[in-house]
């Protein structure tokens, strides 16, 4: 409680000094504790419920309240043993079997078995489970492939696919594959997400709606013992605002660093750490309704838009050019011959003229930020003015980024053009499987909110995900990139290198791959 106590005095005082009195003032940090960890978020999480969330903003909290079965090893997108010591594959690919650690518990002080792993995913999969009411479940598809979870025995469980599922265990290791304690989603039920247990290096402390959610070392963790007592995570929309934090010593830690930003940061008293990854930033085209409805008007899009200015000018080189739907940092999987849309905006006037959409009246969702979004509010700005140039009239709309999700995800129809997004994915399946495929409509569940249909890459993507032979989904993978290109259901904006900043208090951190925050070995001085 005493510490609890002090997170809230010094988040008043550092809010004050930040925002109050500026940044001439002795920091924030001074006053600070050591060994308590002051992170500046994009946002309010959703929820601390793994299985309801989709953002890289909440997944970041989540790593460090929760495990799953397995993770990815330190540095890569490798999967290595999490919660389960080993497990072994059958040779049609339909049988996963996992071996549990020994006295593992949850905070709650429940056992960690094979029944209560069961329980994570008969929750999730069962509509007839009695706590599937505690959802929702956005991405359940991760799972769609499993036909039957069984307890073998107390520290073996077993998965039953209903065909070969290659991503199965680069699915697992994503957050939405985090365990999480039955005891407690029975006794909170839909408030588990306010009330989170897992078994992870830090316990839940505290959610104070819009100021902070604050973590405490897990005194009875089963590995080696967090490097903090304690990790505050502060929502800070306004990107300007979290610099001006950071700067005066409010925050010990900030990710997704503005571009125009980072200079600031340059010098002894600031670290700079940055870590490519699998990162798309694109904007969603409507593609059921309006100008985007024709192909001609996509492309245009994608052709209009001067893409190498926007990572040049508004990104400061922090990011490359996009292609298409794969970002290259799944090397094995990626279509290197593909090339991105040229800046011509005179092919793209000439479409717009054959499509008979010259002057074109298009709305335009752009968030103030969010997770992967960069600069959003300058990337739309940017972008408005270069549709602009080949004549169609662009109105945009701003939303701040829970917002954003909620008018964005449940579809764009009878409501906008375009909208931006970013996504951080695990596995070349995973972004076109929840956004391209025609069944990820979101009414049928799924996040392709662009309303894009293509049988062949329908096809293309349910065969990927099947295949046992890496070479032969690669293939498949490269194929579909192809065509959805040409298709140009989105227009393929930048692949971002993603970046944070701490101060020279914090020893022992470093990004992942993943774009998740795993804070366990950070020491704060």
């Amino acid at each position: 409680m005493k510490l609890l106590n002090w997170t809230r005095r010094g988040l008043l005082a550092a809010a004050g000094i930040a925002l109050g009195l500026g940044v001439a003032l002795p920091p924030a940090s001074a006053q600070t504790p050591p060994g308590v960890l002051i992170v500046g978020q994009i946002a309010e999480p959703k929820s601390l419920d793994p299985a309801a969330v989709t953002a890289v903003n909440d997944f970041r909290i989540l790593v460090n309240l929760y495990e799953g079965l397995v993770r990815y090893k330190s540095g890569t997108l490798e999967v290595e043993p999490g919660l389960a010591t080993d497990w072994t594959i059958s040779e049609d690919g339909t049988e996963y079997t996992f071996s549990l650690r020994e006295g593992v518990t949850f905070h709650d002080g429940t056992p960690l078995n094979a029944e209560a792993v069961k329980f994570n995913f008969d929750r999730m999969l069962d509509e007839s489970h009695p706590f599937h009411d505690t959802g929702p479940f956005p991405l359940a598809f991760f799972f769609g492939a499993v036909e039957k979870t069984e307890a073998v025995d107390d520290l073996t469980v077993k998965f039953t696919l209903n065909a070969p599922y290659a991503p199965f265990l680069s699915n697992l290791a994503y957050p939405t594959g985090l365990i999480v304690s039955p005891a407690a989603v029975e006794a909170h039920g839909a408030e588990f997400g306010r009330n989170p247990s897992g078994t992870g290096p830090f316990i839940f402390a505290e959610w104070r709606s819009n100021e902070a959610v604050v973590i405490e070392r897990n005194p009875d963790y089963w590995g080696d013992p967090a490097g903090t007592e304690a990790v505050v995570f502060r929502p800070i929309t306004d990107a300007n605002t979290r610099v001006a934090e950071m700067l005066a010593g409010g925050i010990d830690m900030m990710v997704e660093v503005p571009p125009t930003a980072l200079s600031q940061f340059e010098g002894d008293a600031f670290n700079i750490v940055e870590q490519a990854g699998p990162h798309l930033w694109f904007l969603i085209l409507n593609a059921k309704e309006g100008p985007f409805a024709d192909q001609r008007v996509r492309q245009a899009a994608n052709y209009a838009i001067n893409k190498e200015a926007i990572v040049n000018d508004v990104l400061e080189g922090t990011a490359d050019v996009a292609a298409g739907p794969t970002p290259p940092a799944f090397a094995w999987a990626y279509n290197s011959e593909l090339d991105p849309y040229p800046y011509d905006p005179e092919k793209a006037k000439a479409l717009l003229a054959e499509a008979g959409a010259e002057g074109a009246s298009l709305t335009f969702y752009v968030t103030e930020g969010g997770s992967g979004m960069l600069d959003p509010v300058p990337m739309g700005t940017a972008i408005q003015a270069d549709l602009a140039a080949v004549g169609l009239d662009v109105k945009i709309e701003t939303y701040e980024w829970n917002t954003f999700l909620g008018e964005v995800n449940p579809g764009l129809e009878g409501k906008a053009d375009m909208a931006e997004m970013a996504w951080m994915t695990n596995d070349p399946d995973t972004l076109p499987y929840l956004a391209l495929r025609t069944e990820a409509w979101p009414d049928k569940g799924g996040f392709n909110s662009g309303y894009y249909s293509n049988p062949q890459v329908d096809e293309l993507l349910e065969a990927a995900r099947t295949a046992t032979d890496q070479e032969e989904r690669a293939r498949l993978y490269r194929e579909m990139q192809a065509i959805v290109q040409e298709d140009a259901p989105w227009v393929f904006i930048a692949n971002w290198k993603q970046n944070a900043v701490t101060n020279d208090r914090v020893e022992n951190f470093q990004l992942e791959p993943s774009f998740l925050l795993h804070l366990q070995e950070v020491v704060k001085n």
